[in-house]
């Protein structure tokens, strides 16, 4: 049995540098022996060898042609190593490709693409990778888009699955680590790692890792709550922005929820749908049934009844529940402050706008001090507010979220005074 699964495998590495199930090698190319590439590549770049010789492939004889194709054959022709995508990863791995496709990770390209200001970004930041684009490289992309990245920027990532599988190790003992998560989920709009390395949680995985505590004690990574059984369909229960539909029952968080809707530009001043909201139901940012959410926040409650009571893991979701009411409230006055100095004609609305109301994903480019503070309060603070309550780390949610959306609400109104005072006064 061993044996036939070893030639099957042979098999498959022979197909795919024919290019019989669709890899990116030409039929009418005889490949290379993995040894021509290895004996190369070992004077060339020895490094990833060393790491493919470590990893599952080599000891499977997947070689360098059944991901990069069979046409590069020397240093001349080095621009025909064909660049890898998920479709080439699927070839062995085609469930884990599925479930990514079904998750947010899949559509970071797409999400960010769709921002309003995007275009504005230096190139560099967003398709050169060193800004946007160096997290958001994960999400699918066109084949075309893909050989326009290709010109210009480095390989990695651009399959997907290689973003947190590196290659060319492309170890599931790496991508287990909640240090895998790291690269992105940090700094200023989401700091998870930041949240979890200090909360407990993260304490007593660290002390896993480096011994101080036994392998076997109960302390979660990511993956634990994010990917259970190794679902590669990322989601939470309330997505990235935490704002959903229905509107809740409460009035007042319903009203200042709308308030938050019409400044992300999916509802327009007047509580209308906008084409906006298309954008958002594909990009999956948001969860827009009842029925989504729940199933999502139950997800999450087996994963946290896994090492504490049902009834304590369901008390700490709601405490996170009732955090992004609280940020709400504040958020939802800061934006109708300065929704009031547009009317008054005090502030004039920028004409890259849609409507005469503030637009939170403009981001950076809004184009005044008081427009700025009320990004940074949304994107910065108001996300450190409920985040950090979900990620058990409640010096995050007090000063660094809700503490720091009070100071934000407090200098925004004086602002607005200042600017509503005649010249010279």
């Amino acid at each position: 049995m061993k044996e036939s699964g070893r030639a099957f495998r042979v098999w498959l590495a022979a197909a795919l540098f024919l290019g019989l199930l669709g890899g990116p090698s030409s039929a009418a190319e005889t490949p290379e022996p993995i040894s021509d590439c290895v004996e190369c590549h070992a004077r060339e770049t020895p490094l990833i060898v060393n790491d493919w010789k470590l990893s599952r492939h080599s000891a499977n004889d997947v070689g360098c042609a059944s991901c990069h194709g069979g046409d590069h054959r020397s240093a001349e022709a080095a621009e025909k190593a064909g660049l890898t995508t998920h479709e080439v990863c699927a070839q062995c791995n085609d469930g884990q490709v599925e479930q990514f496709k079904k998750g947010k990770h899949a559509l970071a390209w797409a999400a960010m693409k769709a921002m309003p200001t995007f275009h504005w970004q230096p190139m560099t930041l967003t398709e050169g990778l060193k800004g946007c684009g160096g997290c958001h490289k994960q999400g699918l992309k066109t084949e075309e888009e893909v050989k326009e990245l290709k010109k210009d920027s480095p390989g990695f990532g651009l399959a997907s699955c290689d973003v947190c599988h590196t290659r060319h190790l492309f170890s599931k003992v790496e991508a287990r680590q909640p240090q895998a998560c790291r690269t992105c989920h940090m700094g200023i709009d989401h700091p998870q790692w930041e949240m979890y390395e200090s909360s407990k949680h993260g304490v007593r995985y660290l002390l896993k890792q480096s011994g101080k505590l036994p392998e076997s004690a109960a302390a979660p990574t990511c993956q634990t709550c994010h990917m259970q059984e190794g679902d590669h369909a990322v989601r939470t229960a309330w997505g990235f922005l935490a704002v959903r539909l229905p509107m809740p029952e409460n009035d007042q968080w319903a009203s200042d929820r709308a308030t938050l809707l019409k400044a992300l530009g999916v509802l327009d001043p007047q509580g209308n749908p906008t084409p906006r909201l298309d954008v958002v139901k594909k990009a999956d940012v948001a969860r827009l049934t009842q029925e989504d959410w729940q199933a999502e926040r139950d997800k999450m409650l087996r994963a946290c009844s896994q090492c504490h009571s049902t009834r304590f893991a369901q008390g700490e979701l709601e405490k996170g529940d009732r955090m992004i009411q609280e940020a709400d409230r504040l958020m939802a006055e800061a934006i109708r402050v300065v929704a009031e100095l547009y009317e008054e004609g005090v502030l004039a609305k920028p004409e890259n706008y849609a409507y005469a109301f503030p637009d939170l994903l403009t981001f950076h480019d809004a184009p005044t001090v008081i427009e700025q503070k009320l990004f940074l309060m949304f994107l910065k603070h108001r996300m450190r507010a409920f985040q950090g309550s979900f990620h058990a780390n409640p010096d995050y949610a007090l000063w660094y979220g809700w503490s720091a959306m009070q100071r934000d609400l407090t200098e925004i109104k004086e602002l607005a005074g200042n600017m509503r005072r005649p010249s010279g006064q």
